[in-house]
């Protein structure tokens, strides 16, 4: 196995109640041996993700390369690492947690654009589904560095995400002139399509029908999926360290 991350189990003390093999969403483990908990492909496990492991009731779950200091909760709690790392799956149907991942809110206007409308989408829509009994969690996360870029998956510059998921089905990029110039170098960021038209800031319709359809179901991305930090953002985060290193101001950058 040439994994760095993935679940052992202790077979003299697992219990062989299958919550793991079950509530795994990736296919780490092997359907057809369940309940008996038999890892078939450590490769599909998420770096970090402790969720089988803090969810099993005998702490029978450890993990190959994990040196965070994490132990077995034997089941004793469901906090947040209880999910996949992701954010993909969440402790109740009830719970939404919306994310926007942005570079830049500013400079960048195609990221403080979208902040906007995004704002006034969520102030319309949250009461609603509050009412309907959804628990909402809204998250603004700027990706500083290409380390908490890599943590977040992040594909492209703005994303929003319900759940863990891409509200958009596909990225699509064109240069953006505010996070060049950010960065002094050629760096190009997210272009949202809708009804056939291309918008560097979405209207709020768009947003409104994407996020209702991730949240009941229709559409969206999982972020969990392999990921290399593209090129495109390693561009940008290694002028933008390049340029803030330059001692005689912005001339020469």
């Amino acid at each position: 196995m040439a994994k760095t991350w993935y679940p052992v189990i202790d077979y003299l003390t697992c219990a062989e109640c299958g919550t793991c093999a079950a509530k795994c969403s990736h296919g780490v483990y092997d359907s057809a041996k369940a309940p008996s908990p038999v890892v078939k492909n450590p490769e599909a496990c998420i770096d970090h993700c402790h969720g089988c492991g803090n969810r099993c009731p005998v702490g029978a779950i450890t993990y190959v390369g994990d040196d965070t200091g994490w132990t077995p909760p034997n089941g004793a709690q469901e906090s947040k690492e209880a999910f996949c790392s992701c954010g993909c799956e969440t402790s109740s149907e009830k719970k939404i947690v919306v994310e926007y991942l942005y570079l830049d809110l500013q400079t960048c206007n195609r990221c403080i654009g979208t902040d906007t409308v995004l704002d006034e989408v969520m102030e319309t829509l949250t009461p609603a589904l509050q009412l309907a009994g959804f628990d909402i969690e809204y998250n603004k996360i700027e990706m500083k560095t290409a380390e908490l870029a890599e943590r977040f998956r992040f594909l492209s510059s703005p994303t929003i995400r319900v759940n863990g998921q891409d509200i958009c089905g596909f990225v699509k990029e064109n240069s953006c002139g505010c996070c060049s110039e950010i960065s002094g170098t050629d760096v190009d960021c997210r272009v949202f399509e809708y009804n056939g038209e291309s918008y560097e800031v979405p209207p709020k319709e768009m947003l409104a029908e994407a996020i209702l359809k991730t949240i009941f179901g229709t559409t969206g991305n999982c972020s969990c999926v392999d990921y290399k930090l593209p090129d495109n953002l390693k561009t940008f985060y290694e002028g933008k360290a390049s340029k803030s290193a330059c001692s005689c101001g912005s001339n020469c950058c």
